[in-house]
């Protein structure tokens, strides 16, 4: 038995192939953590010079060099002449100048170039060729590692790989190539950044082949597939099972040659197909329990989901009217606080009394109108603000932009665009090119694994062991009238009797006329085959017989017609009687069901009619309790205010009513004394006059200058302190 060695190459030498499926994963959702990984990693190999360059321009476009350098005068203005920010070219280049920039893949083509042309020429000395990092052991251990793939996935220790011996750097020897022809194709083992279950669809079945005169038993389950019955769960075991147990039966029956066995054959399969069929209805049961189930879970959830909706419902109607009620109480509260203000601006000024502005007041006060007056007086003080906005000429007006658009230079306006050039993806020769073959295969990959992730799910399977009996379809119904009285059947009777005989007068008609087109063969086959005398006489016997057997026949069925006549108007009679006693108790069902119906559907509206009724009733309630606080609240404003009017008028008629009272008290006071003064006056002499002077002198001027002498102390006291 030969042994199959596999020689696992470090990670470096992977086949490009590989590296391009990596990168159609890597466009599927796999992003590189670095710009500029095609260039330092050396595991990261794009596939062609264009993808190279693609990565170039796309690593360019991210770390772009042109910098935004802010103005600091203008950093915050919005004005074209005035920018925010100036750009920058940067001089420094992020990728350090003796990082090579060109694709790393020419290499790769020339040594499968001098590998071609040393299998082709064995004269060629191939130079050699050094691997770097080709110590097993150390630093690169973890490169000879792999995980191999099996069907099951099964946690499987680690296969590790080792070199034999450690004998120096490891060289291709050149002598292989003169005895031997390398093939054009090898298969290498390699290990890469993906496990293989991640792109593996069904599993490898390799082909067979079956030895004369033997079945095996596995090709049994050549049925079974991947995702369809394998991996084997234990319905698959069971019908394997069964299937032995019935090839193990089929083997014990007795063969069809003996016949003396044959009854045993016949109870053997009964037998077994009764048990088959009580298995068919065993599985029926469990599928049809199974279904229930199902339907079980699903009303389950629609119930679920009704109550769901229901809540929602119920919440959305909640909400609607709190926020009725919210926007009922905030227009209640702010009627209630235009009015305290309006009550409060009234219980500052009682009297009704009209007052100035102070305005030096006003502007001293920071919080008075001046300064922010209210909007509910009709005030805003951010009116007109657009006359603060800055207009540009440049981009406001039709002229300002033609005034620009001319500034700009030509290569702005007038594109230049040049007609993109055909690609060629053939040679001279006619062949396909590399790179095209290569597109072509990505293509195909990127198309499968989109198909792969866009494939939608299967469909429900068709039942195994079910089958669907075709119903046929059935026949139409014989037109038949409906006979309401025995005169209208006894007409229908005469009718088809009539159709009869006009049937039967149509096919003697025909019969004549087919007598009269072959009359002459019909004489002529008289004339040929003419009877002799004794056998007409024996024929006119025999006729006699036979026409005295038929007299009798029909006498005798005469009266046979004429008793099942009798017995059938009989048995008529009963059937109609009972079919007219069965047609009104039906009749009568259906009316009493009827009626059943009618009243359970009035009962119904009854109770929908009340529901309504009283849902209309609470709503009209609720309304009528609404209008009468709104009415409460109204009347008591109502109320407030006449109450407030009343006292109004009430205090400022006192007041004028008192005035006038004090004002007429105040003039006949006044007039008395006047009079006295005038009598005292007359009658009044020089002495009295001097006493009048000195208690005047006396009550006002020197209590006067003794105050005025007293705040003048006072405030000398006052100084001499400070």
């Amino acid at each position: 038995m030969s042994q199959t060695v596999t020689i696992q190459e470090p990670r470096t030498n992977v086949p490009g192939f590989l590296f391009q499926c990596r990168d159609v994963l890597r466009a599927k959702g796999r992003s590189a953590t670095r710009v500029y990984d095609f260039l330092y990693d050396p595991l990261f190999i794009v596939s062609s010079e264009r993808d190279h360059a693609q990565a170039n321009i796309q690593a360019t476009l991210v770390r772009s060099r042109l910098k935004k350098v802010p103005n600091f005068r203008s950093m915050f203005s919005n004005l074209f002449h005035h920018p925010r920010y100036s750009m920058y070219w940067s001089k420094s280049d992020p990728v350090p100048p003796h990082v090579s920039r060109e694709w790393r893949g020419q290499e790769a083509k020339h040594k499968e170039v001098l590998r071609l042309r040393a299998a082709v020429d064995a004269s060629f000395q191939k130079p050699e060729e050094k691997y770097e990092d080709a110590d097993v052991s150390g630093k690169n251990r973890y490169k000879f590692f792999d995980r191999p793939f099996l069907p099951f996935l099964q946690p499987l220790p680690l296969n590790v790989v080792l070199s034999t011996a450690k004998t120096g750097p490891l060289l291709l020897s050149p002598e292989s190539s003169k005895y031997s022809i390398m093939p054009t194709k090898s298969t290498v083992g390699t290990q890469t950044d993906y496990r293989d279950a991640d792109i593996q669809t069904d599993p490898y079945s390799p082909e067979y082949v079956v030895c004369q005169d033997t079945i095996p038993e596995l090709l049994t389950l050549a049925n079974l597939t991947w995702g369809r019955g394998l991996p084997a769960g234990l319905a698959e075991v069971e019908m394997i099972e069964r299937a032995r147990e019935k090839r193990a039966w089929e083997a014990t029956l007795p063969p069809l040659s003996d016949s003396l066995q044959a009854e045993k054959r016949r109870k053997m399969m009964n037998a077994m197909e009764r048990k088959e069929w009580a298995f068919r209805e065993g599985e029926i049961e469990k599928l049809q329990e199974l279904r229930l189930e199902v339907l079980k879970q699903l009303l389950k959830r629609r119930e679920e989901n009704q109550n769901e909706m229901d809540m929602r419902h119920l919440n959305n109607q909640w909400c609607e009217l709190q926020e009725k009620k919210e926007a009922k109480v905030s227009q209640i509260h702010h009627r209630h606080v235009s009015n305290i203000r309006k009550l409060v601006g009234k219980g500052k000024n009682i009297e009704g009394k009209l007052q100035r502005r102070d305005i030096i007041r006003d502007y001293s006060n920071f919080a008075s109108q001046v300064y922010g007056p209210l909007s509910r007086l009709g005030r805003f003080p951010d009116n007109n603000s657009e006359d603060f906005v800055v207009r540009n000429h440049y981009l406001n007006t039709y002229e300002g932009l033609m005034e620009l658009e001319s500034s700009l230079p030509d290569f702005v306006t007038q594109p230049r665009i040049q007609a993109p050039k055909p690609k060629v993806i053939t040679t001279k020769a006619g062949f396909l090119k590399r790179m095209a073959r290569t597109d072509y295969e990505l293509a195909e990959i990127h198309k499968a694994l989109l198909d792969k992730k866009n494939k939608g799910p299967e469909g429900p399977k068709p039942l195994r062991f079910l089958q669907k009996n075709p119903i046929p379809q059935p026949r139409l119904p014989t037109p038949s009238l409906e006979m309401t009285s025995y005169e209208e059947g006894e007409i229908e009777m005469a009718i088809i009797y009539l159709q009869k005989l006009l049937r039967g007068r149509v096919v003697q008609n025909m019969m004549f006329e087919g007598k009269e087109k072959r009359l002459e063969l019909i004489m002529e086959l008289r004339t040929s085959h003419a009877l002799q005398e004794d056998d007409k006489l024996v024929k006119k016997a025999e006729k006699q017989v036979t026409l005295a057997l038929q007299r009798q026949r029909n006498l005798h069925e005469d009266k046979l017609s004429v008793i099942e006549n009798h017995l059938g108007d009989l048995e008529g009679r009963v059937l109609a009687d009972m079919f007219d006693f069965l047609s009104k108790e039906l009749v009568r069902l259906q009316e009493e069901r009827r009626i059943h119906a009618f009243a359970m559907l009035a009962e119904r509206q009854r109770r929908m009619r009340e529901a309504e009724e009283s849902g209309r009733r609470q709503v009209e309630q609720r309304r009528l309790k609404q209008e009468d606080q709104i009415f409460m609240e109204v009347i008591k404003v109502h109320q407030s205010t006449v109450t407030s009017y009343l006292e109004d008028i009430i205090l400022t008629t006192e007041e004028r009513t008192a005035e006038e009272q004090a004002r007429e008290e105040i003039e006949k006071i006044a007039q008395e004394i006047n009079n006295i003064a005038y009598e005292m006056e007359n009658r009044r002499t020089n002495l009295q006059s001097e006493e009048i002077v000195a208690e005047l002198v006396y009550s006002f001027l020197i209590p006067e200058v003794q105050k005025d002498f007293v705040k003048e102390k006072e405030a000398r006291r006052g100084y001499q302190i400070l």
